[in-house]
């Protein structure tokens, strides 16, 4: 029985792929209103690129809908233990039709991006790429699968950016510098919170390699490194001081992410304090403007 429109729906994890589209047309706005600030630019703000911010988010929601399908296509042996409702296990999708779908959106998501521009091309052909071989096998490598993770997170603003060509992954550069920190972190501290799951499924994470603690200790560093770097867009003079205001109520959250994860040996907590810091960030960004 050929798959639903539901079930595809379902493959795509598209509530994730939505939230992943707003999220590019934040990097856009974000980009735009920094460029239309700078006097000596050639940006105004009857300019704004409302058709190609429509593209940016459907080719973030196609291609993040291909990864989140294609990642369930090689999990399909441990989802059939843990989650045997998900499309492939349950029989509502068969392996060939979620490999054909995938490739059918990574293919329209990529072929749309070449149509908003080369920059924005490039992105997506390389995302794609990466998308497939971290669900076949940087998933399962220790700390690549984390930095995979961050880095495809943040340059989902990046994208958004780049539909301003280079001026627009100047301007955003720092955005999704703090978002790969902060996220590899997070994913990090929530390696370390399934730690005992990991063990029993055989996985090998960085905690299971090099200890919990070890892995802590990394995690720390990390977001360290993103609050270090946090205040550099208002010194940079590319945003104002409600920027300034706002990512100190993050930086507060990564300290008490940090407080939680070294002090009270609680990653639960930890990644749920990365997660609302995060969303402090983000508020930062768009208020800081």
């Amino acid at each position: 029985m050929s798959a639903g429109i539901r079930t595809y729906l379902e493959l795509m994890r598209y509530e994730n792929c939505l939230m992943a589209g707003f999220a590019a047309v934040i990097g856009t706005l974000i980009a735009f209103n920094i460029l239309i600030s700078d006097a000596s630019g050639s940006y105004s703000p009857e300019n704004f690129p409302l058709f190609y911010s429509g593209l940016v988010f459907l080719v973030v929601l196609l291609i993040s809908g291909a990864g989140n399908t294609i990642n369930d296509y090689f999990d399909v042996r441990i989802d059939s233990i843990n989650r045997p409702d998900r499309p492939i296990p349950s029989g509502r999708a068969t392996l060939k039709e979620a490999l054909y779908f995938s490739y059918t959106l990574f293919s329209l998501g990529t072929l749309l991006a070449f149509w908003i521009n080369l920059i924005c091309g490039f992105i997506a052909l390389f995302n794609s790429l990466l998308l497939i071989f971290y669900a076949k096998t940087l998933k399962g490598t220790p700390l690549l699968g984390n930095l995979s993770i961050g880095y495809l997170t943040g340059s989902t603003f990046l994208f958004g950016a780049s539909v301003f060509g280079f001026e627009g992954l100047e301007v955003l550069f720092v955005l999704f510098l703090l978002a790969a920190l902060a996220i590899t972190a997070r994913e990090i501290v929530k390696d370390i919170e399934d730690i005992e799951g990991d063990k029993v499924e055989g996985a090998d994470t960085l905690p299971i390699r090099v200890g919990a603690k070890k892995a802590g200790y990394l995690a720390v560093f990390i977001g360290l490194l993103a609050v270090l770097l946090s205040p550099l867009p208002y010194f940079m003079q590319m945003l104002g001081v409600r920027y300034l205001y706002l990512v100190l109520l993050a930086d507060m959250g990564f300290f008490a992410a940090i407080y939680q994860l070294l002090v009270r040996n609680n990653p639960t907590k930890s990644s749920r304090m990365f997660k609302i810091a995060m969303f402090f960030a983000l508020i930062a960004f768009i208020a800081g403007v």
